[in-house]
């Protein structure tokens, strides 16, 4: 047997046997055998780099180092669930989908909801060519180097497969390897861990991929996405993932009714902890795909999916004081500090009291007993009082009437819970807090600059507002304490560099109140630059989709401040993005602007998505669902029954994709 046989059949062996170990639960040999197999291979790759094959096994044991994790668009966004506590819950979101379906028979596939860090593997080939955390949803860290050294995850798959998909799952750390890593760090003298959820996170970003290798990290799969799959429910997806090679729990069912998801909830809710890993609830899908496309997504959810959170963990401690924290937009956030407690694997020493109407009702004071909870697991609350621990001469909480950072009166609007400073211009939090916003990553994606040099920056006198990053220099930030001439070249870099950001993402930087993400898209699209939204009326405002009358004021009121309009004029001569670019704007057009339209089904020339940009492009609106104001249904192959019986009873026209290209 030739060099290049013996590397291929030792790949092949060790391939099947870290399938039947991690996998299947099920090895055929010891873990002495497949070491002394590992190394031989090792040896020969290191004599024979010709044969070099980055989905070698030997890659599970790290050796790559990454320094920056490179941001990455998701091709499918990755959503957030909409959340359920009760079986009342499910039953009203039965509802609403039957108002949409139709009277149609719904089959649910539940599923455990683990308790880790979400990921999305894409395959082409059958290769393992990319992992890409969750990020924001629309866009992740690439962490390809480090899911390589989880076994659990096929670098290459087995039986038929499409050609190309993304797989996603969740990264967990199962509790007796948590356990173990804990103790020998307490052996070692170091701090343990606190939780496997945060430790499987952390895991994810070192920068060694061998010390990644050294975690017993897991992979759990659940949904799979793309173009063409062949696949027709979720519960068959599950099956498909299964024969390809990946890791998928057995405990996935189907269920007819709600009563039966219930029946499978409360199950799971008594035997959680007989689990390996960590689970924080159930998801409940929709298993029809054709049904699930039917209902589509509010903004930032399936209609198709929920998550059913299990009843969050409860402790009681003293609350110690209250503090108040200034957010960017002025706005006052009371914090409770609470005698340190553990909750559900953290230490939990403060948590949101939101405003003074919480503070009110709670009748919350000083020296009480209080029952804390995290909120959807994860922000700490407090929910309650125990009356019967309080001290007779507790007084009542008097919430402060002056800001705690720059000591301006606070006011209160009609109809806001909050209280705001309205030292916009004055006041420190809300300078630097501005000008955190604006470097953060889904707005101008500042490389070397955070949170904590900001602070730095601003407390030196570098930096008054965000304008002023574009005038800094190497050797004005050397002599700043914890910043070497590295550090200094990497922020200036990351400053230059973010000149070429989109105009939609300044725009959202700019930090107008009430300007999020997507509305800051749909004024990029309608106006295309900043002048034209300088000189826009609320009247003007209100007619684009989606602005209501508070977003309208707003804006006005941003573009009539003196200050602001100046630091815009600054950055404008930086070099940063105003308008849409010459590129993008080639794409736009308004052949398609007041049309709103559905798509459904399966497509040839184009992809679904690439067909919603191509709407969205033309200015026309791609809605989820059928209603009165939809113009057209731009129907493929299996097409929904229930959208298409919708549209004729609506007198919708529906359209092909030939037809629909043609329009545009």
């Amino acid at each position: 047997m030739d060099v290049a046989e013996k590397i291929a059949l030792l790949r092949k062996e060790l391939t099947q046997h870290n399938y039947n170990y991690y996998v299947l639960d099920t090895p055929e040999i010891s873990d002495y055998e497949f070491d002394v197999k590992l190394k031989e291979l090792q040896a020969l790759e290191a004599e024979h780099p010709e044969y070099f094959d980055a989905n070698s096994p030997t890659v599970r044991v790290g050796g790559m180092v990454t320094k920056n994790f490179k941001t990455v668009q998701h091709t499918y966004r990755m959503y957030s669930l909409d959340n359920s506590y009760s079986k009342e819950d499910l039953e009203d979101w039965e509802k609403r989908m039957q108002r949409i379906l139709g009277n149609v028979k719904v089959e649910f596939t539940c599923e455990l909801k683990y308790d880790g860090a979400s990921m999305s593997l894409t395959y082409e080939d059958g290769i393992l060519v990319r992992a890409v955390t969750r990020g924001d949803g629309f866009q992740g860290d690439d962490v390809t180097n480090n899911v390589k050294t989880i076994r659990s995850v096929p670098l290459r798959l087995r039986g038929k497969y499409p050609k190309k998909f993304d797989i996603r799952g969740e990264i967990v750390l199962p509790l007796e390897g948590f356990a173990k890593m804990n103790q020998d760090r307490i052996e070692t003298g170091e701090e343990p861990y606190m939780n496997p959820r945060n430790t499987a996170s952390g895991s994810l970003k070192l920068q060694d991929s061998t010390e990644v290798a050294k975690r017993p990290l897991d992979c759990l799969l659940y949904n799979i996405t793309g173009e063409n799959l062949g696949i027709e429910s979720q519960f068959e997806s599950l099956k498909k993932a299964k024969e390809w090679g990946f890791k998928v729990p057995e405990v996935a069912k189907l269920c007819k009714t709600t009563a039966e998801v219930m029946d499978f909830v409360n199950h799971w809710d008594k035997h959680r902890h007989e689990l390996p890993y960590e689970i924080d609830g159930v998801v409940v899908k929709v298993n029809s795909f054709e049904q699930q496309e039917e209902l589509g997504y509010t903004a930032k959810a399936p209609r198709w999916a929920m998550a059913y959170k299990f009843k969050a963990e409860q402790v009681s401690t003293v609350l110690e004081s209250i503090t108040y924290q200034v957010g960017r937009t002025g706005a006052i956030t009371p914090v409770a500090n609470l005698k340190p407690v553990l909750l559900a694997g953290t230490t939990v020493k403060r948590a949101s009291l939101h405003n003074a109407d919480q503070i009110e009702k709670l009748d919350v004071r000083i020296g009480d007993e209080v029952f804390v909870e995290k909120g959807g697991e994860i922000i700490p609350k407090i929910v309650a009082v125990d009356f019967t621990k309080r001290d007779p001469d507790a007084d009542p909480v008097e919430y402060i009437s002056n800001c705690p950072e720059c000591g301006t009166p606070l006011i209160r609007k009609e109809g806001e819970a909050q209280h705001y400073c309205p030292n916009t211009y004055g006041c420190p939090p809300q300078i630097t807090g501005r000008i955190q916003h604006f470097i953060s990553r889904k707005a101008m994606d500042i490389e070397g600059l955070g949170g904590e040099t900001v602070e730095l920056l601003f407390k030196e006198g570098l930096i008054e507002n965000y304008a002023d990053l574009y005038t800094l220099k190497k050797e004005d930030i050397v002599p700043l304490e914890r910043m070497a001439e590295k550090s200094a070249e990497n922020l200036i870099q990351g400053v230059e560099k973010s000149k070429e950001i989109p105009f939609e993402r300044v725009l959202f930087a700019l930090g107008i109140r009430f300007v999020g993400e997507t509305v800051a898209k749909k004024l990029a699209k309608e106006y295309k630059s900043i002048d034209a939204i300088t000189k826009a009326s609320v009247e003007e405002l209100v007619q684009v989709d989606e602005i209501g009358i508070k977003i309208a004021e707003s804006v006005v009121e941003f573009f009539q401040n003196e200050k602001n309009v100046h630091i815009i004029n600054r950055l404008r001569n930086y070099g940063v993005q105003l308008e849409i670019s010459a590129e993008q704007l080639e794409n736009i057009t308004d052949r398609l602007k007041g049309l709103t339209f559905v798509v459904s089904g399966v497509f040839e020339k184009v992809s679904r998505n690439e067909l919603k940009k191509l709407i969205e492009d033309n200015s026309g609106k791609v809605s989820s669902s059928i209603s009165s104001k939809t113009n057209y249904v731009v129907a493929g192959d299996n097409m929904g029954p229930s959208k298409k019986e919708k549209a004729e009873k609506l007198g919708v026209s529906i359209i092909s994709e030939e037809e629909f290209l043609d329009m545009i």
